[in-house]
Order: C-alpha cells, then structure tokens, then sequence
C-alpha cells in the first residue's frame, strides 16, 4: 500500500482532549487510514519530530460571504491554522436575493461587518438568486480551506418581504410560512442552519436598523421549524444580552428551540461596560442546558478591539479639522506633514469636529488603548495604557499619542479592547472558555477588513493560553479540543476536529517554541485596490486540507483542495 501522506513521529493533540502522544499518522483520499507506527512508502512523507501535530482548527464565526465569491484564499484564516470556516453569521449575507434587492444586501455588509461596498459591488457576481445556487457559485471557486454558510435571516427578510422587511415591518402569516419553506429549501441544499441578528450595534451603511430587527418571536420560531422540516441545521444568533434586555431576549431563545429542538449558539462576551452581565447570560444558558435544551455561547479567548493608525480611518485625531484636510493623503507625505512642529501644536490646539460623545469616545478612551507592536500584546497591563504612560512621561496623552503614531514612518498602531477585557485583566475570557456550555469561536474573519483582526485568536489560544502562563497554562491537548472537535461538533461537523482514523484529513503541524503573532499589517489587495488588514503567524511548520499542505511556514503550496461543505456531516463509522 502506498499512502497519500505520512506525517512521521509527531506530538499528537488528538482533538479529544486526550493526554499528548508520540504516533505517525497516515492518509489516503484525504481520510487518516491509520494512527500509529506506520511503515511503508507514501507519496509525501513529513518530519514531525518534535512538533506538535493537530486537528485543523474549525472556525464558525466568520463573514467571508462576499470574499470567498473573488478570492481563492480566505486569508488570514488559512495563516492561524484554520481548515474549515463557518461563514454567513449574524444574519447578513447574499442569498436569497433579487436583483433590484442587491444594493440592500452590500449596504447591510458594509454596514454590519465593515466591508466596503464599493469592493462588494465589485467583487460580487451575481450568479445567483436562490441560497442553493449561491452554494453553486461557491463551488465555481477553487479555496484553500473548506467553507460552509448560514442561511442568512435578513437577506432572506427581504426577498420575501421586500421594501416591508427594509422598514421593519411585522412579517404576516404567508410571510413566515415562505421564510420556513425557503429555510428547509436552503438547509436541504446545504446550509448549516439559520442565523440572524437582534443587536442594536447591527446597522446598515445609511445608520438604519437591519431588517431582522423587524422580527418577533413567532417569526423567529416559524423559521427555526424550517430546520425542522428538514432534521438537520442549527441555528446562530446576536442579542444584546445587556441587563434590560436579557430577560426577554432568552424568552425568544426559549421559544425558538422548545418548538424546533434544534441546537442554538449565541455571541457571549465580556463587555467593558458591562464586565460581570454575561454570568447571568450564562446562568440563563445554562437553565435552558438543564431542561435538555442544547444552547451555547460562542466567545472568545482575548480581548476583540479596533485598531488604530494614520493608515486607518480611525485614530484618535481622524475627527479633527487640520487632520481631516490631510486625511487622503499618502501614508508617506501625511508623515512627513504631521511631523512639522506647526502642524502638530495647531492640530493638539484644536478641538474635534465630531460632537457625539459616543463617538469620539470610541477613538479617544486612553484608559483603554494600548500600543500595539510586533509582535503584538492582547493582554496589555493596566500601566501601559496610553492616559497611564502619558502620566508617567508627564506628558498630555494626546500629545504623547501623537507621538507614538508617527513611530515606525506612520505605521504604528493602536489597540482598544471593547469585549473580553472588563477589569483590565483577560480572567472573564478565561472564565467563559472553561465553561462547558461554551465554544471558542467569533473570529469575524473577512469582516471589519480596514479595522479589527481578530482571526489570530486560534494561535493565541495555545501561545498564551498553552505555553506562556507558567504554572497558570491550560493543559493543550484540552485548548486544542476547544478549537477543533468542539466548535465542529456544536454545528454538527462530526467528519472532523479529531486525529483518529476514518476522519477528514485536516491537521496543523505547529513548532510550538516559535509559535507567534504578528502585528497586522495593511494591504491594498481587496478588489479595486481597497485596504485590508492582514496579520501573519509564525510557527505553523504545516498547514493541511484533505491531506494536501496548503501553507509551509506561512507560504503558500499552490494547492487549493478546499471544498464547500454542504451540510451537517456524520461522524465516521
């Protein structure tokens, strides 16, 4: 017998969670056939001596809707280990749609998720006008990963409601019973289930709520039943979950899966605003587990935050007059002009043009930004914020800031955690990844492109987690667990996330003693030439799909065996 691959001699994290061993691992067709010594020849052989050998980790929160129509590879994913990605989350996304309703959906996008709409309208074909023929547009692209997508709730709003969807309007009886007939249509075909959104945050380009804000309960439960219809799919949601909402909003949750006994996942974070409510969102989580009701919290392991820099729209001088006459101009000459004595003392003179309070807050809270180098730090001490460094230097923070942003000819960056980073410390992200009815998940990869990246959080849960917390580390083996059988099984992946024979092929061979972050980086890759932050790793010796290495150190192999994933799929027998 000659195999496909051979990974020889590696540390094993099996994905269940079972203690570390040595074992070669053997492939054929893209399946492991066999977990041990293993002795004859293979096509590709691979030294994992040494090295810590994986389950690919499995992403369910993402936003590659649009991305994965245009590009190959679903980056930066792909660079974190990343095999399979969960995307069409929060209800957004491009399907069903109807002509005249496309420039609602890119608005929604670009709205909710940060991507712009000038590159959707681009990027985007429009091959397709059922959720099944999106599905077929996605297997006319090659990817480097595997990609799955939820039937997204708002997009599907306004192709039955239209213009009464776009207004919010109460869906009528027929209305919900189209939404179930296209819901049990779309899960049959091979979406994962049914996702949408209450949160207020969700807005459109134009400031408007999004159209599954129009939604009631009997709505929302109506459509979960399309999952039933069909047997299979699980169903995907964003609340707000603040003190005056969580009562009624868990009365929604209630009802949606007491009457479609499907599964259902909901976004939990610990917000800065509120650092200790999402013990009753969990507490609530857990009421519904107890009565057999199989409900989890997606959350995250560090802190999510935006980014700030003068390559960026956001920083804490974008709302100022003399900035905002240099705001367009090229990194390289908005450095040189911001570096000129006169320029600096008129623009720290000078008061913001932006008169919400709300607003100048989020890029002027020095007690929450923190600089961001290379490689980056996500779990910064209290004393390294910018109002307490300023202090120390017994300086003005914004004028210490100013400083600090044209280190590094204008690239260097900000970071302001907003969730997972109440007390300054990250002990609620530990809190919430040990709790049983969690999943680590929110990568919100592809999405908020020019802003946030949060996609890194797979690599940051085993370097700080795993390996750089001394006697506090987390068992690995376990964290692994957490990112691959885990998050696959919560939306009934049960062909992958384990290292045994008869599952899917997908591994990550990590040198542990290198594994690193990086800084993100900006890059004008997006379609029109629009920006985009990217953020690489290093340490991942391997990446593998199906078998086939995708990435070696970070490079691309040239292979794309990346599949569309139809559906939930059983566990191998």
């Amino acid at each position: 017998m000659t195999y496909d691959l051979i990974i020889r001699g590696g540390t094993i994290a099996d994905g269940r969670g079972n203690p570390l061993f040595e074992a070669d691992i053997a492939v054929i067709d893209g399946k492991i056939v066999e977990v041990g010594s293993v002795s004859g020849p293979a096509k590709e052989v691979i030294d994992a001596s040494g090295l810590l050998v994986t389950p690919g980790f499995v992403d369910i929160h993402s936003h590659y809707d649009g991305q994965a129509i245009w590009d190959e590879r679903l980056l930066s994913s792909g660079w974190h280990g990343v095999t399979t990605t969960v995307m069409g989350n929060c209800g957004v996304g491009f399907a069903p749609v109807r002509a005249k309703d496309r420039d609602v959906l890119v608005e929604l996008m670009e709205g909710v998720e940060d991507i712009p709409g000038a590159v959707l309208r681009k990027g985007l074909k429009w091959d397709w006008s059922s959720f099944p023929d999106y599905l077929d547009a996605l297997e006319r692209r090659r990817h480097d990963i595997d990609v799955c997508a939820y039937l997204p709730h708002s997009a599907m709003r306004v192709f039955v409601m239209g213009e009464r969807a776009v207004r919010r309007e109460r869906a009528t009886d027929e209305d919900i019973a189209e939404m179930r007939r296209l819901t049990s249509e779309a899960v049959n075909a091979g979406a994962m289930g049914f996702s949408t959104s209450l949160s207020r945050n969700h807005r459109t380009k134009k400031g408007e709520p999004i159209p599954s804000m129009g939604a009631n309960a009997d709505e929302l439960s109506g459509i979960a039943l399309g999952l039933t219809d069909a047997g299979r799919g699980v169903l995907q949601m964003i609340l707000n979950l603040g003190p005056e909402d969580r009562e009624e909003e868990f009365k929604v949750v209630r009802q949606m899966v007491t009457e479609s006994k499907r599964p259902l996942s909901l976004t939990v974070l610990q917000r800065i605003r509120d650092p200790e409510g999402w013990r009753d969102t969990m507490d609530m989580i857990d009421g519904l587990s107890e009565e057999g009701f199989p409900v989890y919290a997606q959350t995250i392991p560090r802190p999510l935050g935006t980014l700030f820099g003068l390559d960026m729209e956001r920083h804490p001088f974008c709302y100022h007059p003399s900035y905002r006459k240099i705001a367009e101009e090229p990194l390289e000459k908005k450095v040189a002009i911001m570096r000129d004595p006169d320029f600096k003392k008129k623009l720290l003179s000078e008061s913001a043009d932006e008169k919400n309070e709300t607003v100048l807050k989020r890029v002027q809270n020095f007690d929450f930004m923190f600089p961001f180098d290379n490689p980056p730090n996500y779990a910064p001490d209290r004393s390294t914020s910018i109002d307490m460094l300023a202090e120390a230097a017994g300086r003005d923070p914004f004028d210490f800031v100013y400083d600090y942003l044209l280190q590094d000819d204008g690239h260097s960056m900000l970071f302001a955690p907003n969730s997972g980073y109440g007390h300054h410390n990250l002990e609620g992200c530990k809190e919430l990844i040990q709790h049983p009815r969690s999943v680590v998940a929110v990568s919100d990869g592809g999405a908020h492109v020019a802003h946030i990246s949060d996609v890194s959080f797979s690599t940051f849960m085993l370097s700080y987690w795993g390996r750089d917390r001394g006697e506090d580390a987390l068992d690995i083996s376990w964290l692994v667990k957490r990112i691959t059988s885990d998050t696959a099984a919560v939306v009934g992946l049960l062909d992958r996330g384990m290292i045994d024979v008869g599952f899917k092929a997908d591994f990550n061979i990590i040198d542990m003693d290198r594994l690193e972050i990086e800084r993100p980086y900006m890059a004008n890759d997006l379609p029109m030439g629009a920006k985009r932050l990217l953020q690489r790793a290093k340490g991942y010796v391997a990446t593998i799909v199906s078998g086939v290495p995708i990435y070696r150190e970070g490079v691309e192999t040239g292979q794309l065996p990346g599949k569309v994933v139809r559906g939930v799929q059983p566990e191998p027998v």
